[in-house]
């Protein structure tokens, strides 16, 4: 898998990180409201919890941690009855503009490098503290039981750790060997949840469009690892309904030839092509485009 590649699933998860982003600022915007919401206390913790899991695959280790402890007030939350005051309000937009700085640099020109997400999650160490402490004093009464932080947490844990593996495994030069250890992957991701048909179903597919050796890794990657990250979301927040593979990947499977997944955008897909294609093979394929308008 090529730097370009590698890239490409980057953004894909910066792309999913700003939607997640945008849900946080609208709810601690409205939090008052929200926290008599419980659909929409969720989508709060599903958008940190989301954006853990996808930090954990990628190893970016501060955005992880600060994922995490937004997901545990947002739980906290969730599980009790809080008055939300103006101080409260203030502890959740200081430690969302923490995860916002973060991912904002993940996304600059540079990059996010170590050593300041380091010194940025232990600055804001303080601040997650003093909110967990504020919301268990405000805290009157656990009103539900969610089995989230349990068994889930311990089945997240399993799935990123494959999903790390797959990542891995595309890096490789493609062979025979490393193609039938990503199908090992996939077995393995399919025995975490063996009752659960559509992420079955999920899997299933994934695997057999890695099978396929005309399929490169650098096509592969970017559609496997993401659909199986959504996935595994949606398994772990029991939404076992949306669960289901793509009209791409599906295609991926079923096809017996080589494919290519192109962009809508002129010039992305014109890159995509002269990676693909030799010179000789560009010239027909211009000539039959100009022909079809004819």
């Amino acid at each position: 898998m090529d730097a370009a590649t590698s890239d490409k699933i980057l953004g894909y998860f910066i792309e999913e990180a700003k939607e997640h982003l945008e849900t946080l600022e609208k709810g601690i915007l409205d939090l008052s409201t929200v926290v008599n919401d419980t659909e929409r206390i969720n989508e709060l913790f599903r958008a940190a919890h989301s954006l853990k899991g996808g930090a954990a695959m990628l190893n970016l280790s501060s955005i992880q941690k600060t994922s995490h402890r937004l997901e545990d007030a947002f739980k906290i939350l969730r599980d009790g009855e809080a008055t939300v005051d103006q101080k409260l309000e203030e502890l959740f937009w200081d430690a969302y503009d923490v995860l916002q700085d973060l991912i904002e640099r993940l996304q600059s020109a540079l990059g996010l490098q170590e050593d300041e997400a380091e010194a940025i999650v232990k600055e804001a160490e303080p601040t997650f503290v003093e909110l967990q402490e504020y919301l268990q004093q405000q805290k009157v009464t656990a009103t539900s039981s969610h089995a989230t932080s349990g068994s889930y947490e311990q089945f997240s844990e399993a799935v990123i750790k494959e999903l790390r593996e797959m990542l891995n495994l595309f890096k490789q030069t493609p062979n025979p060997d490393n193609r039938h250890q990503l199908q090992q992957v996939c077995n393995n991701l399919q025995q975490i949840a063996p009752d659960a048909q559509n992420w079955q179903n999920l899997v299933g597919v994934a695997k057999v469009a890695i099978a396929n050796p005309k399929h490169s890794y650098e096509l592969l990657a970017p559609v496997i690892i993401k659909e199986l990250k959504q996935g595994g979301d949606y398994l772990e927040l029991e939404q076992h309904e949306s669960i289901a593979p793509s009209l791409g990947l599906e295609r991926l499977a079923q096809a017996r030839t080589p494919q290519v997944l192109l962009t809508v955008e002129p010039k992305a897909a014109a890159s995509v092509l002269l990676q693909v294609f030799d010179q000789v093979q560009v010239s027909e394929l211009i000539t039959l485009l100009q022909n079809s308008h004819t």
